[in-house]
């Protein structure tokens, strides 16, 4: 047995003995059969790149070191805290 070029044993199976085409609805279905696999590998891609996208998003969201806190916020975050205990201290005296 011969093999030729694709093209040839392609055109040499969809044509009869008499030369007319043979199974229209076959040859109806191929394209859309192959842009029906094209779409799906497309979309496959499409999904794994998100997802990679999405986990190395997560990843250096994570790994990112947040900034130290200022010793100056601590210090004033406490004389705050303190100032509202003092306030609190004092409606309670004006209420009791």
């Amino acid at each position: 047995m011969e093999y030729g070029s694709g093209l040839e044993a392609h055109a040499s199976s969809s044509t009869s003995a008499n030369g007319t085409a043979s199974g229209g609805s076959q040859q109806a279905e191929a394209p859309t059969k192959r842009s029906g696999n094209s779409l799906r590998r497309t979309l496959l891609f499409v999904g794994i790149a998100a997802a990679s996208a999405g986990i190395a998003f997560a990843i250096v969201r994570s790994t990112l070191a947040r900034p130290p806190q200022d010793p100056t916020t601590e210090r004033i975050q406490s004389l705050i805290d303190e100032a509202n205990k003092l306030l609190k201290q004092l409606d309670e005296k004006k209420s009791g």
